[in-house]
């Protein structure tokens, strides 16, 4: 190997093959984390690049339609929501919840064929049901559908099988069934009324030590709040240090709300110009336009869009992490398979360009986008390096 090679990403409008800025852990109550403790914390998250979001639920079976009308607004994956769905009409939906096509093989499978290096799921959304096994509330897969399974248990057997890693997405403030969110536009049914610190305390806390607690000393190796409304300081610190206590050595994102920054930054749905220097970040994006699975959905994203923006990312020092949005019945939408199948051919031929590597030395260039990789230089050396050996370029 030539360890003083800058790596070049292809210029892919040319040449396509398919066949901010804070630096550090916030603090809640806890002293600074010493910066080589951080970098080996996050060692494997800035080695993968890559990983798949995974957004699946209850919501699933409806797929964007309630009483046979499509529900348009925002995600598919919001429909009790933006439907004004009453409480006990959403919660029957989880009796038709019985995925007979899910397979956590095959899921994982696809992932890591794809170049993936992690899976994020969503083990609550903000419809609060739980896609595990609760003792904190009777809204989950195991008590409110007939599938009586536990997908995350499935899901890390598999992910450890195949030398991923597992996190869990969790809604902890916005919770349309539990009584979480002190938003008045979360509640429009009498039945949502609750107290939101009764709500972190007995449903939120618990089922965050859940979580942590059941999985093995490996999952989740994230933690991916969504939407702190409400998270005030006191709130957002019984979570963290539940986490704490549980994981210590976990990585969260920056949504818990209540001043905590986290670990990483989480761009939605675009790339920020210049990345965020210092700072390591995330964007989360879809495959077509909604999270959640919408049947009507067929915005798809082109093959080549979607390699593209995972070049973008990595050259400014990012991870994309790129969602799927399952079915009802488990089933992936063939689009999406069909495009992480061509992400995944090439990913074969070029992933040294994305795993592992850093934001360009460069400020622009006209043909593609460019990522480095440190040099053995960099990581055995102890005196000075000839700057050329470790920002040269080989076109």
């Amino acid at each position: 190997m030539n360890y003083w090679k800058t790596l070049l990403i292809l210029n892919l409008w040319a040449t396509f093959s398919t066949g901010a800025a804070l630096e550090g852990r916030s603090i809640i109550g806890e002293a600074d984390e010493p910066p080589a403790q951080r970098s080996a914390r996050m060692a494997w998250w800035r080695e993968a690049r890559f990983g798949m979001f995974i957004h699946w639920g209850v919501y699933s079976v409806l797929g964007g339609f309630y009483q046979d009308k499509p529900v348009n607004d925002y995600g598919a994956e919001w429909i009790m929501n933006r439907g004004r769905i009453p409480m006990a009409d959403y919660q029957r939906v989880g009796n038709e919840f019985n995925p007979k096509y899910f397979d956590a093989e095959q899921w994982v499978q696809l992932a890591k064929d794809a170049g993936m290096r992690y899976i994020i799921i969503t083990s609550k959304h903000h419809d609060g049901f739980a896609l595990f096994p609760s003792q904190a509330s009777n809204w989950n897969v195991r008590d409110a559908t007939p599938w009586a399974k536990d997908p995350l248990a499935e899901l890390a057997a598999a992910c450890r099988k195949h030398s991923l890693r597992l996190g869990f997405y969790y809604s902890q403030a916005q919770d349309w069934n539990n009584g979480g969110s002190v938003a008045d536009s979360d509640k429009w049914d009498p039945a949502q009324q609750h107290d939101m610190d009764d709500y972190i305390d007995k449903i939120a806390v618990p089922q965050i030590e859940e979580i942590c607690s059941n999985y093995g000393p490996d999952v989740p190796a994230v933690l991916w709040w969504d939407h702190p409304t409400g998270m005030n300081r006191e709130r957002a610190e019984k979570l963290y240090h539940a986490v704490q206590r549980l994981k210590p050595g976990i990585i969260m994102n920056d949504r818990l709300g209540g001043g905590f920054q986290g670990d990483t930054t989480t761009p939605e749905q675009h790339v920020p110009a210049q990345g965020y220097p210092n700072r390591d970040w995330e964007t989360c994006m879809t495959i077509n336009h909604t999270w959640g699975y919408r049947k009507s959905d067929n915005n798809w994203k082109s093959p080549e869009s979607l390699i593209r923006t995972l070049c973008d990312i990595a050259s400014k020092g990012g991870n994309l992490l790129l969602n799927v949005g399952p079915a009802g019945d488990g089933q992936i939408p063939r689009p999406q398979v069909e495009r992480l199948e061509s992400i995944g051919e090439w990913m074969r031929l070029h992933g040294e360009a994305i795993y592992g590597t850093t934001a360009t030395p460069f400020k622009s260039l006209p043909w593609g986008r460019c990522t480095k990789k440190m040099s053995w230089c960099d990581q055995n050396w102890k005196g000075p390096c000839d700057q050329n050996w470790k920002s040269g370029v080989a076109v």
